[in-house]
């Protein structure tokens, strides 16, 4: 099995696969937080939640606390699944590069 196969072209964006990380380790983030951690602009991390929701890799819930709009996000079992392959196709690179 070539491990290269099994790399996953939406996660080749390191903002994409800084998304999917955050997600994988908390139940949820909201949109603040997530791009305080990344430290993008606002319109760059919707562009990429956009394509990651596109793919059901990500849930989107929209709410409000207080009189303002809260968004947060959550990984979906598609996006858990196709990150985990992803990652695991890149353990299996770094291993037989030794």
């Amino acid at each position: 099995m070539n491990p290269i196969e099994h790399l996953n072209k939406i996660f080749d964006s390191r903002i994409r696969l800084g998304i999917m990380s955050a997600l994988m380790v908390n139940e949820e983030i909201n949109f603040n937080d997530l791009k305080d951690l990344l430290q993008i602009t606002d319109g760059n991390l919707a562009s990429h939640l956009k394509t990651l929701e596109e793919n059901e890799y990500v849930k989107i819930f929209k709410g409000f606390v207080g009189k303002k709009t809260n968004t947060t996000y959550s990984v979906t079992k598609a996006g858990e699944k196709a990150f985990k392959t992803h990652l695991t196709a890149l353990e299996k690179m770094i291993g037989g590069i030794k």
